[in-house]
């Protein structure tokens, strides 16, 4: 059988209706897994247009199978006295819907129990939907809700106008915000009209909203957009649209029957700069850019149309959107025009009339800490060996913030850094300054490509701890999932670019005070990126961050070295014998166990009395110096392949061995041996962290 569960809303925000048409496709998927209502090959398929959320769940039972269970009451001396049924019997009995003589005898490691074999009725799928649907429904996690109903409790993302729920033919009486479900759902609302479409089976759903101008499935509506957005730009020669997924994602989410209409716009614009004709298309109006061959802006755009108009139409649509196009373009000519009246140099003085954070100060006071903070930086970086333009950096910090007073600025915030970049480079301040403030902000997101420029890095890492040290400061550290000033995004950013520039610094370079809360922030930032970003498995980011991860870059060499010979059978038991070795130790000094001289970690040859300690003892004596030397070159690679080496040393001692012997000078002398062991070979990552044997 078929189900199809469909909500009907008004409008939902483009953002959020990805999010909401997974999630609910799981909880739907749930539902029917817990309640044993899915047989044995069964599909799942979601759909979303920016008036609804739908599941179409295939291969489903039309009730529960009958199940028995075995229940347990009493202990069977309570139930029975002198093989007669007690009070306790009957009432189990009773419970459990069974007769006293069908009560048996069930034997357990806690005794003997009174038992019962009862017969379980499965339930109908229409009877467990009606029930579960709406609590799912409620649970269903949104960004923004709303309340709509003056006095009901429910709260949704926006009202709900119509349900549909279908077995095959038949209706389950769901109920949501006092909204019955029918088989009943709405098409395109100028196409189609306000009418009613019935759905007669839930395998129709898809036939029958396209027949009403509404193609819910999500990826069918993104081909359709991209291939008419591919042949709109076939009529201008040499022509291509520029790639913009994010773009796309979005006018997906705002259609449910899309097409694509070109327009274009006066040549003359190209004279102000790419960045803002884009960003007005792209963030205001949702238009896409066209660019020529070479990857030039050329003067036309594509708009992705919620209709499908006809030729005379489609000319009034064009020219309404190009006449709002030439306005903003117009604007933005302007705020570029009258912003150069005042260089960004006497900009900065304006700053201190723009507020960082009430308790912080203005942004004059912010730039003053990312001066010190950047300075402090170069000079590291070039004491290591890094050629850093110290004039382009100063320039550069001192007046990244300042296009904070310009009217494009204000007009268009997505600009925003870029601007001032840009205002540097027009007013001849260097090209290295220009590209340091253009830059400042990347990575925004963790996708997002890093700074291209030395300067550019240094400035964007002490701007963004100069925020997050500032914010740590006065007590505003991130707390669960709030976030509310971007803290752990600002991290993120930092950790990306000491990962992937190259640049010679450290954590701790940022603040050699840094410790407590800060320092377990960065951590799990550190974290967050070897994981999420780099994708290493959680045991080996675990054994890498143990032994360290203040230099980033070094932080990821370990971990590349590390995955690169977990797999192998020698590391997989010098790791179950680092496991053992430090469960040892911890449990010697739980036990207080050490005599003293042992907390110095000392082995003393004389108290060596086994062959297999004696042996252990020497190799570890040779390999050392082996490890040390390519750990200093930074092989980690090679170096943890020699530490493998190891493993029928260890083995043996394990073998022939006891550590946890009563003669306390030998307990000691062997506690300090392994722990001799341990922490020479730990140092490029912790090996009991490792979980051996298994896939992570």
């Amino acid at each position: 059988m078929n189900f199809l569960f469909e909500i009907g809303l008004e409008e939902i925000p483009a953002r959020m209706i990805a999010p909401a048409q997974a999630e609910l496709a799981r909880r739907v998927e749930d539902v029917f897994k817990r309640e044993r209502l899915l047989s044995g090959v069964h599909e799942v398929h979601s759909y979303s247009t920016p008036r609804r959320l739908a599941v179409l769940v295939r291969g489903v039972e039309s009730a529960q199978a009958d199940i028995e269970e075995r229940l347990s009451g009493p202990s069977w001396a309570v139930a029975f006295k002198n093989g007669e049924p007690t009070a306790a019997a009957h009432a189990f009995a009773k419970k459990a819907g069974a007769e006293v003589s069908a009560l048996e005898k069930t034997t357990t490691s806690k005794g003997e129990y009174v038992s019962a074999v009862v017969l379980r009725k499965g339930r109908t799928a229409p009877e467990i939907l009606a029930e579960q649907l709406p609590k799912e429904l409620a649970a269903l996690y949104w960004p923004k809700n709303m309340y709509w109903r003056p006095g009901k409790p429910e709260r949704f993302v926006r009202p709900v106008k119509w349900l549909v729920a279908l077995l095959d033919h038949a209706i389950v009486p769901v109920e949501f915000a006092g909204v019955g479900a029918a088989n009943m759902t709405y098409g395109h609302r100028v196409l189609y009209g306000e009418g009613a479409v019935t759905i007669e089976h839930a395998g129709d759903y898809l036939g029958v909203l396209e027949a009403a101008f509404v193609t819910a499935d999500v990826d069918l509506r993104r081909q359709r957009i991209r291939k008419g957005l591919d042949a709109e730009t076939r009529t201008v020669p040499g022509a291509r649209w520029r790639e913009d997924e994010t773009l796309v994602e979005t006018v997906t989410n705002l259609t449910e029957w899309p097409s694509v209409l070109l327009g274009g716009f006066d040549p003359e614009y190209l004279s102000l700069p790419e960045e803002v004709l884009v960003t007005v298309m792209r963030d205001h109006q949702k238009y896409f850019a066209v660019e020529d061959s070479q990857g030039k802006l050329a003067p036309y755009f594509l708009t992705v149309l919620n209709t499908q108009p006809d030729e005379h139409a489609s000319e009034i649509i064009r020219h309404g959107n190009e006449r709002v196009l030439r306005a903003r373009f117009n604007d933005a000519r302007f705020f570029w025009t009258v912003d150069q009246k005042i260089p960004l140099v006497d900009r900065v003085e304006m700053l201190k009339a723009v507020t960082f954070q009430k308790d912080l100060g203005s942004y004059f006071e912010k730039t003053e800490s990312n001066l010190r903070i950047s300075d402090r930086l170069a000079t590291v970086a070039i004491e290591r060996g890094l050629a850093v333009d110290t004039a382009a950096l100063s320039t550069a910090v001192r007046l990244a913030k300042a296009d904070l007073t310009a009217e494009l600025v204000k007009e268009f915030t997505e600009l925003q850094g870029i601007v001032g970049g840009l205002y540097a480079r027009a007013q001849g301040l260097g090209e290295a300054a220009a590209l340091a403030i253009y830059w400042q902000y990347s990575p925004a997101a963790i996708e997002d490509a890093i700074p291209p420029t030395v300067e550019g890095q240094i400035l964007g890492i002490a701007d963004r701890f100069q925020t997050i040290e500032a914010m740590f400061g006065i007590g505003l550290e991130p707390t669960g999932s709030k976030d509310p000033f971007g803290l752990r995004r600002a991290a993120n950013g930092i950790v990306k670019i000491l990962a992937e520039s190259g640049l010679p610094l450290r954590l701790s370079d940022l603040a050699s005070d840094a410790e407590g809360k800060l320092a377990s922030f960065f951590r799990e930032r550190v974290e967050f990126y070897l994981r999420e970003v780099r994708g290493f498995a959680y045991d080996v980011v675990n054994a890498v961050l143990a032994v360290g991860f203040d230099d980033v870059g070094d932080t990821i060499a370990r971990a590349e070295a590390l995955t690169a010979v977990r797999g192998s059978e020698d590391f997989i038991a010098i790791s179950a014998a680092f496991k053992r070795m430090n469960n040892i130790i911890r449990q010697a000094y739980e036990k207080k166990l050490w005599r003293e001289g042992f907390p110095d970690k000392v082995v003393k040859p004389k108290l060596l009395s086994d062959p297999a300690e004696m042996a252990l003892v020497s190799y570890v004596n040779r390999l050392m110096p082996e490890v040390e030397s390519l750990r200093s070159e930074h092989n980690y690679r090679e170096a943890l392949e020699r530490i493998a080496t190891l493993r029928p040393h260890v083995d043996l001692f394990f073998d022939k061995v006891m550590v946890m012997v009563d003669d306390a000078p030998l307990r000691d002398n062997r506690l300090a041996l392994i722990t001799k062991v341990k922490t020479s070979f730990s140092s490029i990552a912790d090996f009991s962290e490792v979980v051996t044997g298994a896939a992570v």
